[in-house]
């Protein structure tokens, strides 16, 4: 596949609850960004989600990915599946998974 949009389409047709969209939102950034539009349109079939920022694919905070925003949207969609931390700490790994999941407590309310 080329892009989201392909696997997105392939898994609407497929329409099956077992068959949902891993969403890497460090990829999706690189390759055509917009992601809030993308989680409004197709949080129905998203069901994991990866997290790293751009450029480096370090954690959340050290890139050009507002996370803060992104972790408001999916509270707002009342996204319930899982968010994978699937980054290179830039520092210690414990301290840092500590911060990413501060992040998500402090701005995932709705």
């Amino acid at each position: 596949m080329q892009s989201a949009a392909e696997g997105i389409e392939i898994i609407r047709a497929v329409n099956h609850p077992q068959v949902q969209f891993l969403y890497d939102i460090f990829h999706e950034q690189i390759a055509e960004g917009n992601l809030i539009e993308k989680l409004d349109k197709h949080i129905d079939v998203i069901g994991l989600i990866h997290v790293a920022d751009v450029p480096g694919r370090h954690q959340p905070g050290t890139g050009e990915i507002n996370y803060a925003n992104i972790y408001r949207k999916l509270a707002e969609l009342k996204y319930r599946h899982n968010v994978a931390m699937e980054f290179r700490p830039a520092g210690d790994p414990v301290a840092i998974l500590r911060a990413a999941k501060e992040m998500v407590s402090k701005t995932a309310v709705v």
